[in-house]
């Protein structure tokens, strides 16, 4: 076949192009800017800085204070260079699991004695690409927590079981400037359907469950979040209330907080946030 001598060109310059994006995908090296938080793109291989993380001062988390001591303590060892648990913060939703993680590195990065405290946030449909990331970061001087939220596996899905083994037990060494802290409404990760349908029609039903439960078992740390009642859930909207200075008497202030989660037919941290909000609009309070 005969190419017309005005294709050949359009198809080595096509060619070419194709090439420099390739070679740019495989050469790339992970830049980190002055920004302590990221997003992971992991099609483009890249960290995309984020300047201000959304993150509320810890003090204002209550009603969580033994949990509160227990992953600071452990993100602290982490950031002064010593040994620390990968992170597992499961439980109901709205109480606060993404955003003690986001707090409690706000915390640490206060104090310029600590080795630099790096955040990055990764996507659960991006968990496969965990592996280059790492392979990355181990080569880089900073400490660094890799946080995916609202982390859960579904049925037919195989990913967990390659992060089973970044967490703990495939050839890799065990990063030391890395760990990997997850939130999920789901103890084990995974529905209770899949892992008791496994019980049920596999040969062995204790190995293929225990094989499902068993990603949970590589967090070194398990923390818990429940439902708060409705004087916790109080507490929390007066500590928004005293934060941001509204001038509003206490007993009006829990009128109108409780009929906002009646209105909502829940009470958790992320519903006392939303009402404090809507009342800051309405008191003309910037936030």
């Amino acid at each position: 076949m005969i190419l017309d001598k005005n294709i050949l060109p359009l198809i080595e310059r096509a060619t070419k192009a194709l090439e420099e994006i390739s070679n740019s995908k495989t050469k790339n090296k992970l830049v980190i800017t002055k920004a302590n938080g990221y997003l992971w793109d992991a099609e483009n291989f890249h960290l995309i800085p984020i300047n201000n993380i959304n993150a509320v001062n810890l003090s204002l988390l209550k009603g969580i204070d033994h949990t509160k001591k227990i992953l600071l303590d452990n993100t602290m060892q982490f950031s002064e260079g010593y040994s620390a648990n990968n992170v597992l913060l499961w439980g109901a939703r709205g109480m606060g699991k993404s955003s003690i993680i986001k707090s409690v590195h706000k915390e640490i990065c206060k104090n310029t004695l600590n080795k630099r405290l790096i955040l990055i946030e990764i996507y659960r449909d991006d968990i496969n690409s965990l592996p280059k990331l790492i392979t990355e970061l181990q080569q880089l001087k900073h400490q660094f927590i890799i946080f995916c939220d609202d982390l859960s596996f579904d049925n037919n899905e195989t990913t967990y079981k390659s992060l089973k083994t970044i967490l703990d037990g495939g050839i890799m060494e065990k990063s030391k400037n890395i760990l990997f802290y997850a939130t999920s409404n789901r103890r084990h990760l995974m529905p209770r359907s899949m892992i008791e349908n496994e019980s049920s029609t596999s040969i062995s039903p204790s190995e293929s469950a225990e094989e499902k439960i068993s990603l949970s078992d590589r967090f070194g740390l398990w923390l818990g979040f429940y439902q708060c009642s409705q004087d916790n859930y109080l507490e929390i909207v007066k500590s928004y209330a005293d934060e941001f200075k509204f001038e509003i008497n206490v007993n009006e202030l829990n009128k109108l907080a409780i009929e906002w989660s009646v209105t909502r037919g829940s009470r958790s941290g992320r519903v006392a946030w939303q009402f404090i909000q809507d009342l800051a609009g309405k008191l003309k309070v910037k936030i």
